[in-house]
């Protein structure tokens, strides 16, 4: 349970820094980030989950982590149609968000006392950018 709370707070702090780091992302406030972090990790447990599956019989699984990180800029873009005030102008804004949590949850994830970064973030990035175990 933890975990889930460090990586949505996580999730949502990436979110807001990316709103302040691209002008083709809007982001009214951190409780707004957070409701998204929120929408996406639910939704990426749902229908991203399906889409993975989908996605990775196509590729024969040569492309595992791509295909989650596309993945889970398909389900920002759905979570932008969805809250009204989180913008992303953009698939490539989207994909930047999804690369940037999948990293800092692995970061995050490491220094509260993960053995190996490299395979943190490989998970991350295969299974949900925002990892919510």
């Amino acid at each position: 349970m933890m975990g889930f709370i460090v990586n949505l707070l996580v999730s949502a702090a990436v979110i807001l820094l990316m709103s302040y780091a691209l002008s083709s992302v809007h982001v009214k406030s951190f409780g707004t980030a957070l409701w998204v972090a929120f929408l996406v990790g639910i939704l990426n447990a749902t229908i991203g989950w399906i889409l993975r599956g989908i996605f990775n019989l196509v590729s024969f699984f040569l492309l595992e982590a791509i295909v989650s990180l596309i993945v889970t800029a398909i389900v920002i873009k759905l979570v932008d149609m969805l809250v009204s005030n989180f913008k992303v102008d953009g698939f490539l804004p989207a994909l930047l968000i999804a690369l940037a949590t999948a990293i800092a949850v692995a970061a995050v994830g490491y220094l509260m006392g993960g053995s190996d970064g490299y395979a943190m973030l490989q998970h991350s990035i295969q299974h949900t950018a925002l990892a919510f175990r």
